[in-house]
């Protein structure tokens, strides 16, 4: 297989780069610019350059803006307090069967992040070996509807994992679950390829249809929240800046 120009320039690219937030440019930036493919680089790296520089909450009030809903899932919470964003590889098992854990790992995609429903919190589903597995395979987070395991390692793993309890005790290797369908959680249906945020705040769902819609209103969040906090620096009060004064 011969190598054109082509390819060594974009295995040359920077993507480490960002841009100012003031700078950054959404158009025609979408879902799947979340992954470097060798032709997205201005996408990418200008969607990298919003997303590490704004919060779950400011994703939230943005999805709030175009659809009235907050896209937060509330009984979820950081287990580690790291934040994420990526797409979303869906999984469904029982709690005594964390078979389905070791199954979807090897089925994601480098990048993804996991996100399993399960139908108790009486087991868990996940801990150590499985975040171990997983960060090798290139999976960016893990987020449980149910419980994990293993806090004392997970605390300090450099892998994010997220989840609505914790309990010392696990089932079997059954691996009877589902994988990359669609669930439902807190009556919010989240779908195969959906994008996630997480951080110390909670964790927030955007449909992917609403992805780009959203991220154009994060930006617009971001640059308002800027400004007030300028403005606080010059001596206005929060309340003055409302309109409340």
């Amino acid at each position: 297989m011969s190598v054109t120009p082509k390819d060594l320039l974009n295995k040359n690219k920077n993507l480490k780069k960002r841009v100012d937030v003031s700078k950054i440019s959404l158009d025609n930036v979408t879902i799947d610019d979340l992954k470097y493919n060798g032709k997205n680089y201005d996408e990418y790296i200008n969607l990298m350059s919003l997303l590490e520089n704004v919060s779950a909450c400011q994703v939230s009030d943005a999805y709030n803006e175009i659809s009235k809903r907050s896209g937060a899932i509330q009984n979820i919470k950081p287990i580690n307090n790291q934040k994420v964003f990526g797409s979303i590889f869906t999984a469904e098992t029982a709690a005594d069967d964390w078979g389905t854990s070791a199954l979807a790992i090897d089925s994601a995609g480098e990048g993804d992040i996991l996100f399993f429903k399960v139908d108790s919190e009486d087991k868990a589903i996940w801990g150590e070996l499985a975040s171990t597995c997983a960060k090798n395979n290139g999976i960016k987070a893990t987020v449980i509807y149910g419980s994990a395991r293993d806090l004392d390692a997970l605390l300090y793993m450099d892998y994010p994992v997220f989840a609505s309890n914790f309990c010392p005790n696990a089932g079997s290797a059954l691996g009877l679950g589902t994988l990359n369908e669609s669930i439902e959680v807190e009556g919010i249906t989240i779908n195969p390829g959906d994008f996630f945020i997480g951080d110390e705040s909670g964790i927030v769902v955007i449909p992917k249809l609403l992805f780009s819609k959203t991220m154009i209103a994060t930006l617009g969040v971001k640059m308002k929240e800027s400004k007030i906090i300028e403005d606080i620096g010059d001596g206005k009060t929060l309340a003055e800046i409302v309109g409340f004064k």
